[in-house]
């Protein structure tokens, strides 16, 4: 038999050919496989998940009945907290200086300050992030990262987009899959963990009417902890969320039961500053005579006049031991 011989201008046979091709890359979860992931997590910590949402509506209603200095409050602290937790380290005394009157120390990152400084108002305020995440983390500043405006803006579609798809789990839920989700989606190529956590506090408080944000990082930050699967993620972030809120509302029992024994003392006292120093004093953490005088709209030597008589009778502390530059705080037993 003659062997069929093979034209030259013919491929050959399919096994000859080298493969040179790089590996294919893994395929990514489906979006799909992801929800589905979070919804069984939801429904195994049900329960516990309910716990946690009567918490927050307690706060909420606290909050709701309070004055507005608690909100401001319990801002200051949170945004404190979670500079710690993403390496930060940023006191309350130092942040409230910082907010008020712009003042940091030679040994302060103003980079650092500004973020937290920016964790304090959108905790207390601003648009929603599920409405408008680019104008909430104000990567439409011009003078704050104007040339990743559309790149960050594509980034935030897609994170937008899974968060809306997710719209039936509960919002404690749907904060906790944001905040895990936010650096697989390229939003935290900047090292800002702390845009996360307050994007998803105010994500888990979306429903309430006095609490702005729901506290994530008060006493501890453990809730906040990457790593498992959504299940072990999502019983850390429920067990972080309810210290939080119980460290909350001590603080605030602590703070209305200083505020009312000092309007019981400082009635003998007339002019305005007294009360207008009693409030700076309910709403910020700690206060120095220049920024009370700022905030109160009084002269330097009533509101030094002040602060001394409220010292001499335990009502204030003054904290830095220094013959300047010094600050107080409530004490509040």
């Amino acid at each position: 038999m003659v062997k069929e011989k093979r034209q030259w201008f013919l491929p050959g046979p399919i096994e000859e050919e080298p493969v040179d091709l790089p590996p294919e890359p893994r395929a990514e979860p489906r979006e799909t496989a992801v929800l589905y992931g979070w919804q069984r997590a939801e429904a195994g910590c049900a329960a516990r998940l309910a716990r946690v949402a009567g918490r927050l509506g307690a706060l909420d209603e606290r909050l709701k009945r309070g004055p507005e200095g608690w909100r401001h409050r319990l801002a200051l602290i949170e945004a404190a907290d979670l500079s710690w937790f993403v390496g930060d380290r940023i006191g309350s005394d130092r942040l409230a200086l910082w907010i008020s009157m712009r003042l940091s120390g030679v040994q302060d990152d103003t980079a650092a300050m500004a973020r937290a400084g920016w964790a304090v108002r959108r905790l207390t305020g601003g648009p929603r992030p599920e409405v408008d995440l680019a104008a909430f983390v104000d990567r439409r500043d011009p003078e704050n990262l104007a040339d990743e405006a559309e790149p960050f803006a594509d980034r935030a579609g897609g994170w937008l987009d899974l968060m809306l798809q997710a719209n039936d789990l509960h919002p404690i839920t749907r904060a906790c899959l944001g905040f895990h989700l936010w650096n697989l989606a390229g939003l935290g190529q900047h090292g800002d963990w702390i845009e996360a956590a307050v994007t998803a506090a105010r994500i888990a408080a979306s429903e309430g009417r006095g609490a702005v944000f729901a506290p994530l990082a008060m006493g501890g930050a453990a809730g906040l902890r990457a790593g498992g699967p959504p299940a072990d993620r999502l019983a850390r972030w429920l067990d972080g969320m309810e210290s939080a809120c119980l460290t909350a509302m001590r603080h605030m029992d602590d703070i209305e039961a200083w505020a009312s024994r000092a309007e019981v003392e400082m009635a003998p006292l007339s002019g305005k500053t007294p009360p207008a120093l009693r409030a700076v004093l309910v709403e910020w953490t700690f206060v120095s005579a220049p920024m009370a005088a700022a905030l109160t709209g009084a002269s330097r030597a009533a509101v030094q006049r002040n602060l001394i008589w409220m010292e001499a009778r335990g009502l204030i502390r003054e904290v830095t031991g220094q013959g300047r530059f010094r600050m107080w705080r409530a004490v509040h037993c």
